[in-house]
């Protein structure tokens, strides 16, 4: 398996985690349009980050062939135009300032990532 896909299975496994954090957060407090919010963007922010990793492996095989392919940047900035979307015209159900730290969630997963697996070597 390529690096890519470990460190795939590995932000996707802390994600799961902190969206399970997130559904105990909405279950249990009064703030169920943040942690909703919090849920939708980091959701999206999944999505994103498998979508790049399909591209990846695309571009890699295209490569290999001659071939050019893009890297689906619009697809992904159009889940994150949807999912703020859904946060304006749902404002009770959705925060928007909550949405937008949940798609900003997986670089900051990287990052945290990075420097764990760094700091091991």
């Amino acid at each position: 398996m390529s690096d890519m896909h470990l460190m795939f299975h590995r932000y996707r496994k802390y994600i799961f985690y902190l969206l399970a954090l997130y559904v105990v957060g909405w279950g249990f407090t009064e703030y169920q349009s943040v942690f909703l919010g919090l849920i939708l963007g980091t959701s999206i922010s999944l999505y994103n980050l498998w979508a790049m990793v399909r591209k990846h492996r695309l571009f890699d095989k295209a490569l290999q062939e001659g071939k050019k392919v893009s890297l689906g940047t619009a697809s992904r900035m159009a889940a994150a135009v949807v999912a703020v979307f859904f946060s304006l015209k749902f404002p009770e159900y959705f925060h928007l300032i909550s949405v937008v730290i949940g798609l900003m969630t997986m670089y900051v997963v990287i990052m945290i990532d990075f420097f764990i697996q760094h700091s091991r070597t």
